[in-house]
């Protein structure tokens, strides 16, 4: 005699929610490092507009802005909202919700780096402002 079974064996179950995990787990991975490359481009396009009002605050003091004198300066949560409100009228280019502070250094009012770094990483992008390049270190 022949019987009929209605429903899934516990192997089948077993089977499904691996194969589930294992999609989840690629899923969020690619997620994450999507997460991650969207917030580099969102602070390189600040670093942009805080270049603009660089050229901006040039054509009205005859210099660039700087709160440090040299190459490199260290970013954090005070240098980002000075920065902000010197050149770009406080407009919030770097918010709390993109992880990275930004800082401004001038080498004798006459050509500029702006620098923004991942809060709590080692994630440091750089603009120089004479060639306008871009460069990431340790990301």
């Amino acid at each position: 005699m022949t019987t009929r079974s209605r429903g899934f064996s516990l192997i089948e179950l077993l089977v499904v929610v691996a194969i589930l995990g294992i999609v989840s787990a690629i899923g969020i991975i690619g997620y994450s490092g999507y997460v991650s490359s969207s917030k580099k481009k969102a602070v390189e396009n600040g670093l942009m507009q805080l270049s603009l009002g660089q050229t901006e605050y040039y054509s009205d003091n005859s210099a660039y802005y700087g709160s440090a004198a040299g190459t490199t300066c260290t970013p954090s949560s005070a240098t980002t909202t000075t920065v902000q409100t010197k050149l770009v009228g406080g407009t919030e280019l770097f918010s709390s919700d993109l992880g990275y502070s930004v800082c401004a250094v001038t080498n004798a009012g006459a050509f500029y780096f702006l620098v923004a770094k991942e809060n709590g990483g080692n994630c440091e992008i750089k603009l120089t402002g004479n060639t306008q390049s871009i460069t990431r270190t340790n990301c």
